[in-house]
């Protein structure tokens, strides 16, 4: 039954990969988005039965080498991601349908979706191997893929530089990845998967050699710079995929890893945490700057890939201490909010791509007054924004709550003071990316879609096509339900930890709202008095006079300068020229790209100085190139000599 369910779904996704490729037409392309539904209908009762009963099933799919057959494997670990990506798949399948007729060209069309069924197939592949080898091979599939999707609109400038980034930074992963499993396999012996009964010493090198290659995909900080470059550039479809799953499959590689591992050191746990919790603080101050609505949520994710590195970390110190208890709530957290976040952020990128499309621009300054014109999708973008807020009852709450408690529960560290004060700090700076996070999505949902609108585009703009409406709805209803239900889907999981039952909070809040409600129906045979707003001595208010995102960010900025190195720059106009008579001027808060101007352009700089060095030995003379192969035979020979 669990082979026929895996194989029918990986059938699904492979024939939606092929189908559109044959048929350039738009029953194809729907097809194609039917089947990547179907396949998640298959996926979801693969995951749900493993979680259910325990089974590990483990089964042959093909062979690469001779000798070396690839097979698909599952435990619970592996069905709770394959449980994410069977929940993020329906609304974006749906959304898909409409969405991805706005590209230019039939051809780009029908190498969307097909390169859109390839992506999912790649990342359950990866999820579902049962070895080293099958899981660095569907590794690289994904990373194709998903490169040529960020690709698609090839002739923008913008494009080009999102995909030299990514390409750079996808292959600095899978190097690191690479070396990380030769080292196991020159440990094991084996490529396949298991248990690793090693002292930790010897497991150092695979472990940050892992670290540093999950962490490069899954965005951890000082690693994260390809995401503001690679999601705005995508199709917003696909940035829900890559942010909703794709580095889920990062966190699922390297939780593969920490739980196989029976020694793992302390320093490991807070090397994880230290991570965690800079990406996490470091994601969303700089997502609290930006105007770009989807670069925005690109930092958002680096911020929430950072909470669940914190509930990873967590969880290895505890169980490096012994506190067992603790260490399974953490990871359960890390967990929890993973598949959480897979739901929150593809609703907001899918209703980010449904603005961008209704207005033609992804600048938020251009936005407001949306709930006016496209009253549905602000509503989604409404329960999106309260979800990763972490405001109950909704899913986002439910997570991190999980990890509140195993910080507050620390104090069972209590024989190790340096240790104790450690995590002091990392819950401070975690409560402060909590509250940061709330500011920001207060900020992104009011000037998107509330007050007046602030440009012609947005006043004008439409409510998007159903299949647009209809996709996001998917994820707001999970995000509604994961929440409220978090302590059942828990239990229902395994995991055995103590969890307040949200469902009796969501029931009280549903009471307090409407007893409001019907209080503030109760007045209305108060007669009404229609008056203008004060608007502080303006006799009318206007779009000028309201919150922009920069004056929404402005005092957040200012109290990061030391972070964001703020510069006002500001260059008045006079009427004399005698600096007198002041005429009109242009304030501007200017803020250093830190990570990109210090840690990635100078080695980019040396790179390529060295390159052009190289390149002069090019010369086109044949003597030149003989000579450089008799010292490469010479270099190679005496190399040969020392090493034997």
């Amino acid at each position: 039954m669990l082979e026929a369910l895996a194989y029918g779904a990986v059938f699904a996704l492979v024939s939606g990969t092929v189908l559109p490729l044959l048929y350039r037409s738009k029953n194809a392309r729907q097809a194609s988005f039917g089947l990547s539904l179907i396949s998640s209908v298959l996926l979801l009762g693969f995951a749900g039965t493993v979680l259910y009963t325990g089974k590990e099933p483990s089964f042959p799919a093909f062979g690469f080498l001779p000798g070396l057959d690839f097979t698909l494997a599952a435990d619970r670990l592996t069905a709770g991601f394959v449980l994410l990506i069977a929940a993020v798949l329906p609304g974006v399948s749906i959304y898909s349908l409409e969405y991805t007729e706005h590209a230019k060209s039939e051809a780009r069309k029908a190498l969307q979706a097909a390169l859109t069924s390839l992506f999912v197939l790649a990342m359950l592949l990866v999820v579902l191997a049962g070895n080293m080898v099958g899981f660095l091979i569907f590794w690289e599939i994904m990373s194709l893929s998903s490169l040529l999707l960020v690709l698609h609109d090839y002739s923008s400038e913008e494009n080009k530089k999102a995909g030299f980034f990514y390409f750079v930074m996808t292959n600095i992963s899978t190097t690191f990845l690479f070396l990380g499993f030769i080292s196991l396999y020159r440990l094991t012996g084996s490529a396949e998967f298991g248990p690793l009964e090693y002292p930790a010493g010897a497991l150092t090198l695979p472990f940050l050699c892992l670290f540093i290659g999950f962490g490069v995909k899954a965005g951890l900080v000082p690693f994260h710079k390809w995401l503001p470059y690679a999601h705005p550039a995508a199709p917003s479809n696909i940035s829900a995929l890559m942010s909703g799953v794709m580095l889920k499959v990062a966190i699922y590689g390297f939780l593969r890893f920490l739980l196989a591992a029976a020694s793992p050191e302390l320093w490991w746990g807070v090397l994880i945490l230290i991570a965690g919790s800079l990406s996490a603080l470091f994601g969303v101050i700089y997502a609290l700057k930006e105007s770009d609505i989807k670069r925005l949520l690109a930092y958002s994710s680096i911020e929430n890939i950072g909470i669940i590195f914190i509930g990873i970390g967590l969880y290895v110190i505890f169980r490096v201490e012994g506190l067992e208890t603790l260490a399974l709530m953490s990871l359960a957290g890390a967990c929890f909010h993973a598949f959480n976040h897979a739901l929150f952020k593809s609703l907001l990128f899918l209703c980010a791509g449904s603005v961008v499309h209704a207005t033609g621009t992804r600048n938020i300054e251009a936005f407001g007054g949306l709930v006016k014109t496209m009253p549905a999708t602000s509503a989604l973008f409404l329960i999106g924004s309260v979800s990763i807020a972490a405001l109950p009852p909704a899913n986002g709450f439910a997570g991190e709550l999980l990890l509140y408690q195993a910080f507050f529960q620390a104090s069972a560290l209590s024989a190790n003071p340096l240790l104790t004060v450690f995590m002091v700090i990392a819950l401070s700076s975690f409560a402060l990316t909590g509250a940061l996070a709330a500011a920001l999505f207060v900020k992104l949902f009011g000037i998107t879609c509330l007050a007046l609108p602030r440009s012609e585009e947005s006043r004008l703009a439409e409510e998007v096509e159903k299949p647009m409406l209809f996709g996001p709805a998917v994820p707001a209803v999970l995000c509604i339900l994961t929440g409220i239900f978090s302590k059942q889907i828990l239990s229902l999981a395994g995991w055995d930890i103590e969890f307040p039952d949200l469902l009796l909070l969501g029931l009280l809040l549903a009471f307090i709202y409407a007893a409001l409600f019907l209080a503030v129906r109760a007045k209305t045979e108060i007669p009404d008095r229609i008056s203008e707003t004060w608007g502080c001595g303006f006799p009318a208010l206007t779009p000028s006079t309201e919150y922009s995102s920069a004056g929404f960010s402005e005092p957040l900025v200012m109290i990061f300068k030391s972070i964001y190195r703020t510069r006002i720059v500001h260059r008045p106009e006079y009427f004399d020229g005698q600096e007198s008579l002041f005429k009109n001027g242009h304030v501007e808060i200017r803020l250093l790209r830190f990570f990109e101007e210090y840690l990635y352009i100078p080695p980019a700089l040396a790179i390529d100085s060295l390159s052009k060095r190289v390149a002069k030995l090019q010369n086109g003379k044949l003597d030149s190139y003989v000579l450089y192969a008799f010292l490469a035979v010479l270099t190679l020979i005496i190399a040969t000599g020392v090493l034997v």
